[in-house]
C-alpha cells in the first residue's frame, strides 16, 4: 500500500489576495474548481499535486506565530533558483529568513501567516 500527497488546503480571508501571493507571484497556475458553496481557489502544484485555497474564517491565530516559518507548520516546494525567489520576494515587499541548517532554503508568509519554505534542488 502506498500513499502521496494530493492536495494541501490553507484558509485564507480573501482569495482574491491570496491569488495575488500564490498565483501572481509565486506563480502556481490556476485549476478548475468546482461551485463548493463558498470562495476558493485550486492551484497547480505539479505531478498532479495541488493547492487549495479555502476562503473561511480561521480558528487559528494568524498573530504571535514563530517569526522563522521553519519553526511553524508550512508548506515546502523546490525551486531552482534560491538567489531569484529571494529578489522577486525582496521586490514584492515579503519579508523572509534563510534556513538556519546550513540548506540552500528560506522562508516566508502569504498575507494570511501560511508558511512557504522554498528549497533550491531538483523538481
Amino acid at each position: 500500500m502506498s500513499a502521496r500527497l494530493h492536495h494541501v488546503s490553507l484558509l485564507v480571508a480573501d482569495t482574491a489576495r491570496s491569488l495575488a501571493f500564490w498565483r501572481d507571484l509565486v506563480g502556481l497556475a490556476p485549476l478548475p474548481r468546482p461551485d463548493l458553496g463558498y470562495p476558493g481557489a485550486w492551484l497547480d502544484l505539479g505531478g498532479g499535486q495541488q493547492l487549495h485555497l479555502i476562503e473561511q474564517p480561521n480558528p487559528d491565530p494568524v498573530t504571535g506565530r514563530p517569526t522563522h516559518v521553519g519553526r511553524d507548520r508550512h508548506l515546502a516546494l523546490w525551486v531552482d533558483d534560491l538567489d531569484a525567489w529571494a529578489a522577486r520576494l525582496a521586490a514584492a515587499g515579503v519579508a523572509f529568513t534563510r534556513s538556519r541548517s546550513g540548506r540552500r532554503a528560506l522562508f516566508c508568509r502569504d498575507p494570511d501567516g501560511n508558511g512557504l519554505e522554498l528549497i533550491e534542488g531538483p523538481a
